[in-house]
C-alpha cells in the first residue's frame, strides 16, 4: 500500500468521506487535498487504472486494522483436544472411568481423542479395540459425535469425537 509521495500513477481516482466530489485527479492535486486536510493520500487499489486513492489518516488506518485483526483472532474458536487412551483389554469399570472423564471433556466444549494403544501382542486384538472405541463413540452419542471411523496407525488405533452443538 503505497501512501503519499510513494504514489507513482500521473493520476488517480479518489473516493472516500473527505473529499468534495469523487472522481479523477492529477497526483499534484490529489496530494495538496490531502495536505491541506493534513491528512495523507492511501492508495486502496494499485491495479486499478487509474489507481485509486483515498485521503484519511494512515496512522488511525492502521491502528484500527490492527485492533480489527486482534479481535477476530480473540474472537476466533480455540479447538482444544484431550486424549484418553486405553488397552483393547482395559475392563469394564476403567472404560466406565475414562468415559465419565470423556462426557465431562465433551461438555467443557473439548474434541475428544480416543486412543487405544497395543502393546506386544495385543495388536492381534485389533478388532476387539475396534470393537470397543465404536462403544465407546456410542455412548457419548449424547455428548458429541464421532468425526471418522477407528484408524489403525501402527501400533494405535484412534477416534476422533467433536462435541455436540450447544442448542
Amino acid at each position: 500500500m503505497n501512501i503519499n509521495e510513494q504514489i507513482t500513477a500521473s493520476q488517480v481516482r479518489l473516493v472516500g468521506d473527505n473529499i468534495p466530489e469523487q472522481g479523477v485527479y492529477p497526483i499534484a492535486k490529489a496530494l495538496q487535498m490531502a495536505e491541506e486536510l493534513e491528512l495523507d493520500l492511501v492508495e486502496i487499489s494499485g491495479k486499478a487504472d487509474p489507481p485509486v486513492c483515498r485521503i484519511l489518516d494512515y496512522q488511525k488506518f492502521l491502528y484500527q486494522r490492527k485492533k480489527k485483526a486482534k479481535e477476530m483472532k480473540a474472537n476466533a474458536a480455540k479447538v482444544v483436544i484431550k486424549e484418553i487412551r486405553f488397552g483393547p483389554n482395559t475392563d469394564e469399570h476403567d472404560f466406565q472411568f475414562k468415559l465419565k472423564h470423556a462426557q465431562e471433556f465433551l461438555q467443557e466444549g473439548s474434541k475428544v481423542k480416543a486412543t487405544i494403544f497395543f502393546r506386544g501382542r495385543s495388536i492381534m486384538f485389533k478388532d476387539q479395540g475396534e470393537k470397543q472405541l465404536l462403544r465407546f463413540a456410542v455412548e457419548l452419542e449424547e455428548f458429541g459425535r464421532a468425526e471418522n471411523m477407528p484408524v489403525l496407525e501402527g501400533k494405535r488405533m484412534t477416534m476422533m469425537i467433536a462435541p455436540a452443538k450447544k442448542k
